[in-house]
């Protein structure tokens, strides 16, 4: 496969120094991603359909991250956390369409269209429910699904400035099922996972619930984007 059609940002091999977790990752990612029609020259510019990032919430300074450890109340489904670590490979997540399509591979993704997001390593897509969650009794937040399909409550609506997700901004995610915001609000737990940040949904948007897109590989657009409206 040439290079041609995705960007590489950020450290993104350094989670498998020293063990199989970096080729068994380059792996899953590289089989992820199709060559595009132009050379990328820069780090900078959109977030597309396809691509491949770690998402950080830009208050508390953590990553979203999930892992095969199940909350021990609420729905019992995957946990979904915030770490502070850069190189934990445990923190990428794909950017996804619904199950009808709407996010063709390649086009930025645009502020106010309904995405998913499905960790890599587990194949679970990003949820929330009706759940309380368990430190702060705000809305749980899990990882649901096999191999990306999970259901309706998968749905989240990026929340930004201008017509696409850029870069370099802080965005926010509105989840479409139940409109309430991916957050956190500094909880820790405790073990199996100590130390790791309660990530929940809340009503309104906030300081706590904004993020930024760092490392990843990043598909090249596929279209030219047009200027636009403010959605944040």
């Amino acid at each position: 496969m040439g290079r041609s059609g995705w960007i590489l940002a950020g450290e993104m091999w350094s989670a498998g120094c020293g063990g199989a977790t970096g080729p068994v990752l380059l792996g899953l990612l590289l089989s992820l991603l199709v060559p595009g029609s132009g050379a990328a020259k820069t780090g900078a510019g959109l977030v597309t359909c396809g691509s491949v990032l770690k998402l950080l919430n830009t208050h508390h300074r953590v990553r979203l991250h999930s892992h095969d450890i199940k909350y021990g109340s609420g729905s019992g489904q995957q946990s979904v956390t915030g770490v502070e670590a850069s190189d934990d490979a445990n923190s990428y997540w794909r950017i996804r369409g619904g199950s009808e399509g709407g996010c063709p591979r390649g086009s930025p993704v645009r502020c106010g269209q309904a995405v998913r997001l499905t960790h890599v390593l587990t194949g679970k897509n990003l949820h929330t429910h009706h759940f309380p969650s368990p430190l702060s009794n705000n809305q749980e937040v899990s990882a649901f699904g096999e191999d990306g399909e999970g259901d309706d409550l998968d749905l989240w609506t990026v929340r930004c400035s201008g017509q696409h997700w850029e870069r370099e901004a802080a965005v926010r995610f509105q989840h479409v099922g139940t409109s309430v915001f991916l957050s956190v609000t500094g909880e820790q737990y405790g073990s199996p996972i100590r130390g790791q940040h309660e990530v929940h949904g809340m009503p309104s948007a906030n300081m706590h619930n904004t993020w930024k897109a760092m490392e990843g590989i990043f598909i090249k657009p596929s279209v030219e984007p047009s200027a636009g409206h403010d959605e944040l």
